[in-house]
């Protein structure tokens, strides 16, 4: 059976034009490449303002493959079915049932293709409404394996009401998972990264600013207990997140 490492291989080109359409129009100008880790364990921690043009951008420009959470329902044709059919219905009331229906080949084929091919690329299986704990042990999973996971912050867009539209809360799993691992000997670097101009819509030509920042370790920041180890690194992870985003935005 061939390695996640030989599946991904085969599937790069494919992975590389999809990332270079989804980006069509744009410019990507990196910062601090030097700071990605290469090899072993690694979270890469981040804004989230650009839905799939993050991910595009983030495939491009790492130099291993990395790792996303994706809803388990993706994996399987039937949920991915049902799940399209779900979302069309919310946002298109009944014009989504009878768009889905006409455009049901087509949909037959892309989700065919996605289930079949979407854990070759990158994607943990993650159960959206069964609780965070199986994702924080799958992620761990993989860090133990040495493998780089990708966990941005946010929810794909600029959050104009917000203090900093650009940076939201971070949550806390980064945290827990790389004190998790702390306390079982292995030390998971957490690389912090900034993205701007990705939330600009699809074939506007802007470029696409990316500053990546030393890695941070959860050793730096122990407190006297559990929580307060996990809030100190959160927020220090935020602080990093919005100090490398103004470096760019100033630039």
């Amino acid at each position: 059976m061939a390695s996640f490492e030989e599946e991904y291989r085969k599937q790069e080109p494919l992975v590389r034009r999809l990332s270079s359409l989804a980006l069509l129009g744009k410019k990507i100008v990196v910062k601090g490449q030097e700071n990605f880790i290469k090899k072993g364990p690694n979270i890469l921690i981040g804004n989230h303002i650009g839905s799939f043009k993050d991910i595009a951008t983030l495939l491009k420009i790492v130099p291993r493959p990395i790792f996303f959470t994706a809803n388990k329902m993706i994996f399987n044709k039937n949920e991915f079915n049902f799940l399209i059919r779900k979302h069309a219905q919310r946002h298109l009331k009944r014009f989504g049932v009878f768009l889905d229906l006409i455009l049901s080949p087509i949909k037959s084929i892309f989700v065919n293709y996605i289930t079949t091919n979407i854990g070759k690329v990158g994607m943990i299986p993650v159960d959206m409404y069964g609780g965070k704990t199986l994702a924080i042990e799958q992620c761990q999973s993989h860090l133990k394996e040495g493998k780089a996971i990708v966990a941005l912050q946010g929810r794909g867009r600029v959050e104009k009401k917000d203090a900093n539209p650009y940076v939201r809360d971070f949550k806390r799993g980064a945290s827990i998972i790389s004190y998790s691992l702390y306390q079982e000997g292995i030390s998971v670097p957490i690389t912090p990264l900034a993205v701007f101009g990705t939330h600009f819509p699809f074939l506007v030509p802007v470029k696409v600013r990316v500053n990546v920042g030393e890695p941070m370790y959860v050793k730096d920041y122990l407190g006297k207990d559990f929580s307060e180890t996990i809030e100190r690194f959160r927020k220090a992870q935020e602080e990093r997140v919005k100090k490398l985003l103004s470096e760019i935005i100033l630039s």
